[in-house]
């Protein structure tokens, strides 16, 4: 008995301590996730300034209670007149920091985060091995054995006249007049029709085949990837820095089209980043010189940005960015690709009517809790029944006048 006690107590332990360790590891991972969602566009959890200051040490400068008046309401703390909140306000060419609808016990978590927050170190690049290289050499033996196959036919071709003629002498036989030039072929394709016609078949379904894949590619620009005029990396800006696309391209949202942004939006971080870690100050300052900004006033002489655009619908064809992102909550990667990981963007998908159509049929609405939907819902439910996958083809998705009108 005292055994069986024993072992239970020493399993209450385990478990106690898997329960404490597990809550710390997601109690940080909570904190890193809230930091993300709320703080990330504006600070870093380390030196780095960005939009804001970065929070390295900020409980040195703070104590926890001021930091969470601050962050929940900033605008109140200037108002009050703390000298240290004036302070910040005042060095930040007074741009008040937004109100965040964070409870204590998140706002806690995330000071935790950045008070133990380490920078990654970053990887040595890997000097490439013999194994990736390709082997680009020409294939010159099938071309020398290509050549000694001709030589070899033309030999026997030769040995070959030469003993009808032979045969022809002995014989008796007259030897035939040697047609050359047109002749020569024209006589050819009258001894071997049925060869010819072969041969004239297969060329026509060749070329027609050929044809088609060839007027079929006119106009589509898959895999496009033009420069820019200022570089612009998307893999630093969506994928290491988790900006989201929607910053940037707000009409994406709202509107048909993505929209280009204006070159204001990337002053929201660049009046502060002025170095970019791999093109330095150069490519800042093309922005600074289309905005009009000399470092600390804007002199309103602007210059408008030349970008290339990348993706082009025809003019016959209706697309709806906000029916896709705001209403079908389609992902951007599903027709740009993953830009959060180039460098320079490129056309991912053909964007051509057949791929829009089988997008269409293979796609499900996403209906559940979607207000869009929820009257369409219970009818498509009655029409195909309860289990039934609704895909964008059974609302309509077909219709020829739904893009072309």
């Amino acid at each position: 008995m005292k055994l069986l006690l024993k072992n239970h107590l020493n399993l209450r332990t385990v478990l106690l301590w898997v329960l404490v360790l597990t809550g710390s590891i997601a109690y940080g991972q909570n904190g890193e996730a809230l930091f993300n969602a709320n703080c990330k566009a504006c600070h870093s959890p380390g030196a780095d300034k960005v939009v804001g200051p970065g929070l390295k040490d900020v409980e040195k400068r703070k104590d926890r209670a001021w930091l969470t008046k601050w962050i929940k309401n900033s605008s109140a703390l200037i108002k009050s007149g703390d000298a240290y909140a004036v302070k910040i306000y005042e060095e930040y060419n007074k741009t008040a920091m937004p109100a965040q609808n964070l409870s204590d016990a998140e706002i806690g978590q995330i000071l935790d985060y950045c008070k133990d927050f380490k920078p990654p170190v970053a990887k040595a690049p890997t000097a490439p091995t013999g194994d990736e290289k390709k082997d680009e050499s020409f294939p010159w033996f099938l071309c020398i054995g290509v050549f000694v196959l001709i030589v070899l036919a033309a030999a026997l071709n030769r040995v070959q006249k030469g003993l009808r003629k032979v045969m022809r002498d002995k014989q008796g036989i007259p030897q035939p007049v040697e047609l050359k030039g047109v002749d020569a072929a024209w006589s050819w394709a009258k001894g071997n029709k049925k060869l010819l016609a072969i041969c004239l078949l297969v060329l026509a379904v060749w070329g027609s085949v050929s044809g088609w894949y060839a007027l079929s590619k006119i106009g589509i620009t898959q895999g496009y990837k033009p420069e820019q005029p200022i570089k612009f990396s998307h893999k630093l800006h969506a994928g290491d820095n988790g900006i989201q696309c929607l910053y940037c391209h707000s009409g994406a949202e709202k509107s048909k089209h993505a929209n280009i942004p204006s070159v204001n939006v990337c002053m929201n971080c660049h009046k502060y980043v002025k170095e970019g870690p791999v093109y330095g100050k150069e490519e800042i300052s093309k922005i600074y010189a289309a905005v009009g900004w000399d470092g600390s006033a804007y002199t309103g002489e602007q210059k408008p940005v030349q970008w290339v655009r990348v993706h082009n619908l025809p003019d016959l064809a209706y697309f709806n960015h906000s029916q896709h992102v705001k209403v079908g909550k389609i992902e951007c990667q599903k027709c740009h690709g993953d830009v959060e990981k180039m460098d320079v963007v490129k056309q991912d998908q053909p964007l051509t009517m057949g791929w829009c159509i089988e997008c269409h049929r293979t796609t499900e609405v996403k209906m559940e809790g979607n207000g869009y939907y929820t009257q369409l819902h219970e009818t498509l439910k009655k029409q195909y029944g309860e289990s039934s996958k609704l895909t964008v083809d059974k609302i309509g998705g077909l219709e020829c006048a739904r893009c072309h009108y």
